[in-house]
């Protein structure tokens, strides 16, 4: 098979007949730019959305209900102009977008991610064991971050915020940024970024808010540059190789993918890797869920390929030295964000790691990830402090 469902005529699996019925269709963290290492993560202005008259598209969208995409055409200043959505609000995806999720997604600010791919009829990705699966011209991956009202009750509804589009050129993978506006009916393209602010009730039945920032075009290949070429961070067997409960019941998103067409030349899903979720401690030890937790949130950057390779720092899931991975490990420079600590990461002493000391620091010049974070993440805190707590051995004196 080689498109998706309906539009090419083809039986579907019936873990997304039933998910046509209930969502009308087949139900990554950018950073700075090149230059941009500052506080302005992304506008100068507090912005809560778009204008009262949005504008009228002029990317000429096809006639007709299907998606509307072409690579070759300039981007739409509308999300609704794609039809990637048979309803926006609800994020009920069109025929032949297909959701996903990760086994452990990156953090942001505590943001929840819709998440989606879409490919041109009668394309599909080529299955990898272990880098990004290879994807054809056309393809769009899309991802809609919101904030859910209450984070202990995900039915008490949710605010969008933006939808962040990675489009697969011609000449290559390139990013946009649709800002959703008061009304939650539509999404516009915002090339500058900006502030919106949010606020949740969180875990601890407490409120919480921030401006949340909307990066700029440009700084998504921050987070999405390996080797100096912008690319995707999710799609990959480690990350999708689990269920997913679309509405028809749960099923694996590789035998899904490769069932509708969308991959090809996967193994059975028992055969392929697949990633612990990093706060559930029945899918992995204390230190496969630590190192899945860096691997997503950190090995984009800092990795043999990312854009922090000169640090030194390989924290993908693979790197098995564990000097690479920061244990004993001095910082090339660390200026300020070293807080004064010998080393990245000291056996048994979390405290004494310049690892924890950035992850616990909100500051510009220390935090990290450096850049679109302004809140800490408890949760994964309590993680590594254990992981580092729990390793044996002491560094010798810096050399």
């Amino acid at each position: 098979m080689s498109r998706v469902g309906a539009a090419a005529g083809l039986p579907l699996p019936l873990s997304l007949v039933a998910g046509l019925a209930l969502w009308g269709g087949l139900a990554a963290a950018c950073g700075g730019d090149d230059g941009d290492r500052s506080d302005d993560d992304g506008g100068d202005a507090v912005d809560a959305g778009l204008p009262d008259a949005a504008p009228i598209d002029v990317c000429n969208p096809s006639a007709g209900e299907a998606v509307s995409f072409d690579p070759a055409a300039e981007p739409c200043q509308l999300l609704s102009s794609y039809r990637f959505f048979t309803d926006g609000a609800a994020q009920l995806p069109n025929q032949g977008v297909v959701p996903y999720d990760l086994n452990s997604p990156l953090f942001s600010d505590y943001a929840n991610k819709h998440r989606f791919v879409w490919l041109p009829p009668g394309e599909s990705m080529t299955y990898s064991p272990d880098g990004v699966f290879a994807m054809p011209v056309g393809s769009v991956i899309i991802k809609t971050f919101s904030y859910l009202r209450d984070l202990r009750d995900p039915g008490a509804g949710e605010r969008l915020v933006e939808t962040r589009l990675l489009v697969h050129r011609a000449d290559g993978w390139e990013g946009h940024v649709y800002l959703w506006d008061e009304a939650q009916t539509e999404a516009e393209l915002r090339v500058a970024g900006g502030r919106v602010p949010v606020e949740w009730v969180h875990t601890d039945g407490e409120p919480r808010e921030l401006d949340y920032v909307v990066p700029n075009t440009n700084q998504c290949k921050s987070c999405h540059e390996a080797s100096e070429v912008v690319t995707p961070i999710g799609i990959q067997a480690r990350h999708l190789n689990r269920d997913l409960d679309a509405g028809g019941g749960p099923a694996n998103q590789l035998a899904t993918l490769a069932e509708i067409g969308y991959l090809t030349g996967a193994p059975d899903p028992t055969e392929a890797p697949r990633a612990p979720v990093w706060d559930d401690p029945d899918s992995g030890t204390l230190d496969e869920r630590a190192r899945a937790w860096l691997d997503i949130n950190c090995a984009h950057c800092h990795s043999p390929v990312g854009p922090a390779r000169t640090s030194g720092l390989d924290l993908t899931i693979g790197q098995a030295d564990p000097a690479r991975y920061g244990v004993c490990k001095a910082p090339v420079a660390a200026g300020s964000g070293s807080g004064g600590r010998l080393y990245n990461i000291v056996p048994g002493a979390p405290d004494e790691s310049i690892l924890i000391f950035r992850m616990e620091s909100v500051e510009p010049d220390i935090r990290m990830p450096e850049l679109l974070r302004q809140t800490v993440h408890d949760e994964s805190l309590v993680l590594l402090r254990e992981w580092i707590g729990a390793m044996k051995g002491e560094c010798g004196p810096p050399e």
